[in-house]
């Protein structure tokens, strides 16, 4: 691999305290071949001044008022120099191995456009599970796709080839969800490669996006999952505002509510309040026992068809509503 192979590109708002471990994670890395892409986005909270302690050649930081997260990884894209983009987290780490082993994958399958690991809830000690990941060949990921669900991967655990994300035309601006939006043009277009080993610690807090807007990110994963369906049958999608009443009535508060109070769990544990932590798994059971459920079987039984979305019959059943 030539230096000039791999960058990682890290968007930063507002990110103290845990940037300083984030970057520290890639300083570490058991390969030293690699560049580091820092995009300040508007904060005010000390991430650049902590950046501009940071003495490593390999870093590069470009500072920008506040223009979110999509605008920032279209502008990582715009910005590399690379081939490759591996993303990173503010909040999330890298484990030693992480570019060692995507350095040997993009050998191994030159042809490819996405690899993506296993992520583990970060601190490990603290946390319970693995993230909910979509596993199998690229062929059985597109099967997926095809099957009219979206897959299921940690954002901050991929490495994209940037010629070929920017030909789908990158990240659209879907709030909260436009990584899953992206996820199902490649699989269709290209094939995507699991490594299939743990190598990034994704750590869930109060302040993160899954947190903060749980509920817009399920509203428009469903409307994601629309716009898939509409490219599989050829059909014209309408805007998110004419059908967003429509998709509101698919969503199960009850599912989301413990998929909710499963993260407050992570979070709890994290902070050592395990009385709450306890409090937190009891209240996810009692709203959704068959999520729960469900959970634990993909925690113990991961090689099983993992996706996210509703049947897609939900959607075909009225297509005189969704493609008027």
């Amino acid at each position: 691999m030539q230096q000039s192979s791999i960058t990682v590109g890290l968007p930063a708002y507002n990110a103290m305290p845990f940037l300083p471990e984030a970057i520290e994670s890639l300083l570490h890395q058991t390969v030293s071949n690699f560049t580091i892409l820092v995009i300040v986005d508007g904060s005010d909270d000390g991430s650049l001044q902590y950046l501009e302690t940071v003495r490593d050649a390999r870093l590069r930081v470009l500072i920008q008022p506040r223009c979110g997260l999509t605008a920032t990884l279209n502008r990582l894209l715009l910005e590399t120099k690379t081939s490759w983009l591996v993303r990173q987290d503010a909040d999330d780490i890298s484990y030693p191995t992480r570019i060692e082993r995507i350095q040997e994958h993009i050998s191994q399958y030159p042809a490819a456009a996405l690899f993506y690991s296993l992520a583990e809830y970060y601190p490990p000690k603290r946390s319970m599970g693995l993230f909910r990941c979509s596993r199998g060949s690229p062929q059985k990921l597109r099967q997926i796709v095809q099957s009219g669900y979206l897959l299921s991967i940690c954002h901050p655990s991929v490495a994209l080839h940037v010629g070929k994300t920017l030909a789908l035309g990158g990240y659209r601006d879907l709030s909260h969800a436009e990584d899953a939006d992206l996820w199902w043009r490649m699989a269709l277009h290209y094939d995507i490669h699991l490594l299939p080993e743990v190598l990034v610690g994704f750590r869930q807090n109060a302040a993160s996006i899954s947190s903060r807007h749980s509920y817009v990110q399920e509203l428009h994963g469903l409307y994601i999952q629309y716009l898939l369906l509409s490219h599989l049958s050829h059909r014209e999608p309408l805007p998110l505002s004419d059908i967003e009443t429509l998709l509101e009535s698919k969503i199960s508060r009850n599912r989301l509510e413990a998929k909710q109070q499963l993260r407050r769990l992570n979070m709890d544990l994290a902070a050592k309040r395990y009385a709450n932590a306890l409090a937190a798994l009891i209240r996810s059971l009692l709203a959704s026992p068959g999520y729960l459920i469900q959970r634990v079987i993909d925690e113990l039984f991961p090689d099983g068809s993992i996706a996210n979305g509703i049947s897609p019959d939900l959607f075909y059943r009225r297509k005189e509503v969704f493609w008027p």
